[in-house]
């Protein structure tokens, strides 16, 4: 059966490996991002012009009236010393990750609710468990996201709204280029984890995709890593 789907951050990274998987099965996807993309616009996916530190109700008020599906991937790498982080940066991780995120599930609980079965997939990371240098500002969010989904999850749990978050490791997408932006610092990612390399956008994605569609209807507040091994796994 073809569900309607919002995945916000969907012109990129993994949300853009997502809505092309779901439009690939046949679902209606509604990608909402600050910028269109082109690969979008030509496979006729229905794009909403959307930054999450702005208003984010009227934006959204084109959506259908029943939504099955939610996907939040916006995310931020803002990697530095705890003492070289402002409070004005921990602030902008925040906003995007977590207000941002507040603001779409406010804004969508409606159409979630109407759908009796909806699924949200939020974003985290696996810095929030595991402690790493320089990941003081995302992980403080990120962690934030998780405790945000695991009170979402019991709350909505009546309306049969699941709420799961997806903590990657690094992935191969626009926004982590400069890590990965050498043959060396690949090399050096990819030794980190267990399994021998670092994430694409299509193995985050493949995640978000069961959880939103697949055969997760018993499955709801759990946090699943898909970090190549690295957050559990010391070979």
């Amino acid at each position: 059966m073809s569900k309607s789907i919002l995945v916000v951050g969907g012109s990129s990274g993994i949300g853009l490996a997502l809505v092309e998987s779901l439009q690939a099965e046949g679902h209606q996807v509604f990608s909402a991002s600050r910028h269109q993309s082109e690969i979008l616009t030509q496979k006729g996916v229905s794009q909403i012009t959307l930054d999450v530190k702005g208003e984010v109700h009227t934006a959204l008020t084109s959506l259908p009236d029943t939504l099955h599906g939610l996907a939040y991937c916006p995310g931020s790498i803002n990697l530095k010393p705890f003492q070289r982080l402002s409070p004005e940066e921990f602030q902008e991780d925040f906003e995007i990750n977590v207000l941002g995120a507040v603001k779409v599930l406010q804004a969508t609980m409606k159409p979630l609710k109407k759908a009796q079965g909806a699924s949200v997939v939020l974003f985290s990371t696996v810095a929030a468990r595991l402690g790493m240098n320089f990941h003081a500002s995302i992980a403080v969010a990120k962690s934030g996201v998780e405790g945000l989904a695991k009170t979402l999850a019991a709350e909505w749990a009546p309306y049969h709204i699941r709420v799961n978050t997806v903590a990657p490791s690094l992935t191969d997408t626009p926004l982590a280029a400069k890590l990965l932006s050498t043959p060396e610092r690949r090399e050096a990612s990819d030794k980190r984890h267990p399994i021998g390399r670092v994430g694409t956008p299509e193995d985050v994605a493949a995640l978000a995709h069961f959880l939103l569609v697949g055969a997760s209807s018993w499955l709801t507040g759990q946090v699943l890593g898909i970090d190549g091994g690295m957050g559990g796994l010391k070979p």
